[in-house]
């Protein structure tokens, strides 16, 4: 696949693919998008670019976006953040200062998008993220919205569901990555676990970048604990660990609250993937899905050689949300668009969905989208609940 050699070829930080730029300039709007284009969530940051340039194609191709009298196309970069603060700094730099990108429509990354943030909102511009981090919004950073669900959504009904399905838990061990996604992921799981009974017994961070596991493994399983709780790991991260508690023979109940599905965890993984609780998988290939999602599901599958997952489909629901904040502001003014946000209705691959989560971060600025548990089973991701969200009549 192109893309797939090209991420071979290309520099730290710099752009990954570029939409071919319409006729007219000045009719332009200039969208990006911020994700891992290599490293253990490279996946994720594929498959994001993947879906932006479907959605701004069939944008530019019914019409582009009307806003102050005026039809804009729409052009789309991606860029790699490397998963890390450093590299959504640098990309950060690329996207607002040398490209001149007005509007953030994905980023992925508690780290690097705080690095983003740092710049994109004092420079005016939008910033819509799949971050975990809660201090990243609120009415302190009015131009950033969230796209999918964070561990403030996620788990408590993920939680709740597993201590359900096996009431015997009583313990359970944590293990994070050691940056700010991972920090605050375990800050809400001990939150959570506590609410249902369950101790933390262990709690641990490991680098980004680590290729060896077992010794993190080993650790683990000496816990003895009823439950692991992987929290904000990467899917290559997470499938390593996997594979190395069940060298150790560790048997117990298997969380991957980031976990997006089947594919990457199945790869590394093998066997002792599967049984995963995912908060952030979705079979998009379902009943329960869109027309639209399955048909994009289909065709990712073909290109991509794996189904699509929830981070990857937020890219066209940023971008649906973009476009329908500058038509309901009938302006391309980042700041006026962002006011327009907070009571809009995008037309996402949901369906229509507004904003909400002023309880939590103190203005409406998260997506209202489903949370979707779903579990391993035979190799494949299954749905297993889906919970509306509490506030999804407001927005």
């Amino acid at each position: 696949m192109q893309l797939r050699a090209s991420l071979r070829a290309v520099l730290f930080g710099a752009a990954f693919s570029l939409a071919v730029a319409p006729a007219f300039a000045d009719d332009v709007l200039k969208f990006g998008v911020s994700a891992p284009m290599s490293g253990a969530a490279a996946n994720w940051g594929i498959g994001c670019d993947w879906v932006g340039q479907k959605v701004v194609r069939q944008i530019n191709d019914n019409g582009g976006i009307r806003a102050g009298g005026k039809t804009y196309k729409v052009q789309l970069t991606t860029y790699d953040n490397l998963y890390t603060a450093a590299g959504g700094a640098q990309s950060a730099q690329a996207m607002i200062n040398r490209d001149g990108v007005r509007y953030i429509v994905q980023s992925l990354g508690t780290a690097p998008v705080q690095a983003t943030q740092s710049l994109s909102e004092r420079s005016g511009v939008i910033l819509l993220t799949t971050a975990w981090g809660k201090t990243i919004k609120g009415p302190k950073f009015p131009l950033t919205f969230t796209n999918s669900n964070t561990p403030y959504e996620i788990f408590g009904p993920l939680f709740a569901l597993v201590k359900e399905q096996h009431p015997n838990i009583k313990t359970v061990a944590l293990l994070n990555p050691n940056d700010a996604t991972g920090q605050q992921a375990e800050a809400q799981s001990k939150l959570e676990w506590g609410k249902l009974g369950v101790s933390v017994v262990s709690s641990s961070f490991y680098e980004r970048g680590t290729t060896e596991f077992q010794s993190i493994a080993t650790k683990l399983a000496a816990t003895k604990a009823d439950a692991v709780d992987l929290g904000g790991s990467a899917p290559g991260d997470a499938g390593s660990v996997l594979k190395e508690l069940a060298v150790q023979g560790w048997a117990g109940v298997k969380l991957y609250p980031a976990g997006t599905g089947s594919d990457t965890l199945v790869k590394v993984g093998g066997k002792s993937a599967e049984g995963v609780y995912m908060g952030q998988g979705a079979d998009f290939s379902g009943p329960t899905a869109t027309k639209l999602q399955r048909d994009l599901d289909t065709q990712a599958k073909q290109a991509l050689k794996e189904p699509l997952n929830i981070l990857q489909m937020g890219v066209w629901d940023g971008v649906m949300a973009i476009k329908a904040g500058i038509e309901k502001a009938d302006s391309i003014d980042p700041k006026a668009v962002a006011k327009a946000l907070s009571s809009a209705k995008p037309n996402t691959s949901y369906g229509p969905v507004g904003y909400g989560g002023t309880a939590t971060y103190g203005s409406p600025q998260q997506l209202l989208v489903p949370v979707i548990i779903t579990q391993i089973q035979n190799g494949q991701t299954i749905e297993v609940r889906r919970v509306k969200s509490p506030d999804a009549s407001g927005g």
